[in-house]
């Protein structure tokens, strides 16, 4: 899921993107809220700090697992313009949980990405310009051009594939809630990053 802006949001601007951190300090930030007791949002109930413990180990899962194809990975190591990625993100979120890595492993690849995160709920005036059909979804990846701050485009909160095949279990009757969101889980288990690199080798294309 993506839509391109082609716009300059005022509410994007450089001391926002100070305030906001790379990967890995995000993810510790995470990690140490958890010992804690506590998640990103302060939403400390215990169903919030399962799926915390949950995004916690799924991401560990895919920084060590995670790969590139090698078409992708030249796409991003020949890119010509710097762009920065802000992604609003919290640290309880399933789909990012299975995104994010790899994201994160593409920003790597390339010099001329700077992956910058920020938290959606301390960000709700930001998050209100990218909603997804009226809805706060995250994450959500917000393309930047480095030196303008031009808005290229935008990604998130899943892969196309998967966000129709979940839109559609939580519309059938037949499916619960809880059975559609372990279908959902089982898909990027089994897609293993397929389908969000084939989507980003187009999104490149038009942001490039």
């Amino acid at each position: 899921m993506q839509n391109n802006s082609d716009t300059v949001s005022e509410t994007i601007t450089s001391e926002l993107l100070e305030q906001a951190v790379d990967y890995t300090t995000h993810q510790q930030i995470i990690a140490d809220l958890f010992k804690e007791s506590r998640t990103t949002n302060e939403d400390n109930r215990e169903n919030m700090l399962n799926y915390t413990k949950m995004y916690l180990q799924r991401v560990s899962r895919w920084d060590k697992r995670g790969k590139l194809n090698i078409e992708l990975i030249e796409k991003l190591e020949s890119l010509p313009r710097k762009m920065i990625w802000l992604v609003l993100n919290e640290g309880w979120c399933g789909d990012s949980s299975q995104t994010l890595p790899f994201i994160n492993i593409m920003a790597e690849v390339s010099e001329n990405i700077d992956l910058k995160i920020i938290l959606r709920d301390q960000n709700l005036e930001l998050m209100d310009q990218f909603l997804t059909n009226g809805v706060r979804s995250i994450p959500k990846l917000i393309a930047l051009d480095a030196h303008s701050l031009e808005v290229l485009g935008t990604w998130g909160p899943r892969p196309k594939e998967a966000y129709e095949m979940y839109k559609a279990q939580r519309a059938n009757p037949d499916i619960s809630n809880k059975q559609a969101v372990e279908n959902l889980h089982l898909w990027y288990a089994r897609d293993k990053g397929k389908s969000i690199q084939q989507e980003f080798m187009g999104l490149l294309e038009q942001w490039m």
